[in-house]
Order: C-alpha cells, then structure tokens, then sequence
C-alpha cells in the first residue's frame, strides 16, 4: 500500500515593481479575481492573500504593492507591507516583465541575493516580446539570482502557469494548513466592496483623481437575496469633489453601476449600493485615518 503524501504548507509572497502583473498572475493561479488590476500604477495598496487547497497542499499567496520610493505616509505605510512580505515569505515570488528597466528599484533585488528562503523568478509578458529578447533577460537575471528558479511567462494569457505552480508546490515546506481548507482569503466582504469600488475610479479618471481617492464601506447589509451597501469615497480637496461626482452626478452614477455589475458577479448577490463622496485633505498622512483604511500595522 503506498504511503500518503506528506503535506505542504506555506506562505508564497509576490513582489515587484508597479505594473508588472503581480495582480494578474495571482488572480490567475487563485482562480478568483482578488486583486484589482488597472493599467495605472499604485493600483494594489494593501496587502492581498489568496489560498489554493489542495488534498496534500495550502498554498497562501500574498499579493504586495508595486515598490516604488515613498512620497507621504501611504506610499511608507504600502512598502511597510512589502518589507514585511519578504521577511515572512516561504516562498518569494518575484515578478518582472519584459519591459521595465531590470535595475529598478535594485535595492529590492540586492535583498533577494541573501535571503534564505526559495525565490521563484518570473518574467511576465513574454507575449508582447520576441524569443530573442526573453533569452537575454533570463541570462541577465540568472547572473543577479544564480539561486533562482526562473520562469518566462505571460500572466493575461495564462502561458507556463502550470510550470511555475508545479515549483511552487514542489518549494513548500511540509507543514499543516495554516488556514481551513474552505477559506480563499483572509479579506471580508467589505473589502472587496471597497476594492470593486476603487477599481473603478482608477478605471474611469485620470491624473491624480484616483490616487487622492480612498473608499471606505459605512455599512454592509447582508440579505438572503440582496446586499445593500453604503460606501464613502474620501478625496483630498473640494475640486477633486466636483470632478468625482461630474456634472449632474453621471460620473460617479457610472462609477456605481460598474461597482455593482462586479459586485454582483463576485458575490454573486443582488446589490444595492449607494455611495457618497467627502473631502478629507489629509487622510494619506493621517495615521489615524490610515489605520481605518487598513495601512497601518
């Protein structure tokens, strides 16, 4: 009788620069849209945990901001969580594309070359590059992670997933499950509400309306067939106001309807939502503000 796998358990944090695809690739190798994914940079502020079970496996993804230099509280308050990623991790998933600068943010991959656990190395977006150019990045990132498993990918079209999950898996420590092998995330409901919300206004304004903007869920109403919500979207000054809630209020009408047709595929609940806008110039240095968005530890 063949004896029973021993199980593997572990934390998997995904790290890189701003717009590389750290979103996309964990929404693809969870199954479930957890983490909003715009064009725009900065788009990913908190830190996001998706759990794939398996019978002889937990894998605990953790989604992190881009890494960027730190302009006010938030942006300090978002690489907190990214410094914090690589000191817990079991695994590092480290993302790059085939566009950025390899030695962006250099000093992140300097910490790499030291760190005792597993890095998995991948470059995203091979879809939009030649054969020729993706030969050459693995070479330059086998000679700054000689330790690293490397693996060309493209995240949107799902190429080598399962190739990067088998390492994955492969890499996990042998532990029990650190979570119930029902849950696939260690969010609630409101959060998503919030992020659903917030995707949208980094879909629908440009500049820096979607950065000056945080959304807080006021309440949340759980029904047997409707959830009804109530959300206020913080922004920094009375013209930033105006531009959210456009003339006759159609902007953030349109903001609405696009965060209930999500809401309702995600929760898959009929919604009713309601949301409001107020000024809060502050709230991005505002330690008291930022921990009831969530930023501070």
């Amino acid at each position: 009788m063949a004896e029973n796998k021993k199980h593997r358990s572990g934390f998997v944090n995904i790290i890189g620069n701003p717009n590389v695809g750290k979103s996309t690739l964990m929404n693809a190798l969870v199954g479930e849209k957890l983490s909003i994914v715009t064009a725009k940079a900065q788009t990913t502020r908190h830190r996001i945990m998706g759990i794939v079970n398996g019978e002889n496996y937990q894998i605990v993804y953790s989604d992190t901001p881009g890494i960027l230099k730190p302009n006010y509280r938030l942006q300090k308050n978002m690489m907190d969580f990214v410094d914090a990623a690589i000191g817990d991790a079991d695994i590092i998933l480290y993302i790059t594309d085939v566009v950025e600068k390899s030695d962006k943010n250099d000093d992140y991959v300097t910490k790499l070359q030291d760190i005792s656990c597993p890095v998995i190395l991948v470059i995203n977006k091979i879809d939009i590059s030649t054969q020729e150019k993706v030969m050459e990045l693995m070479e330059y990132w086998r000679s700054r992670l000689p330790k690293a498993q490397i693996f060309p990918a493209s995240a949107l079209e799902r190429f080598n997933l399962e190739s990067i999950f088998d390492a994955i898996v492969e890499n996990l420590p042998e532990a029990p499950a650190w979570y119930d092998k029902d849950t696939f995330t260690d969010k609630n409901l409101r959060f998503f509400a919030s992020e659903i919300i917030r995707e949208k206004i980094f879909l629908n304004y440009s500049q820096e309306i979607p950065y000056s903007c945080e959304v807080s869920v006021e309440e949340f109403k759980e029904g047997h067939d409707r959830y009804d919500i109530g959300a206020v979207i913080y922004v920094m000054r009375e013209s930033q106001k105006g531009i959210l809630i456009g003339k006759g209020g159609l902007a953030l009408k349109k903001v609405g309807t696009q965060a209930r047709i999500d809401m309702e595929d995600f929760f898959q609940k009929k919604i009713f939502l309601r949301l409001f806008v107020k000024v809060d110039p502050d709230w991005r240095e505002n330690k008291r503000e930022l921990k009831k968005f969530g930023y501070e530890f």
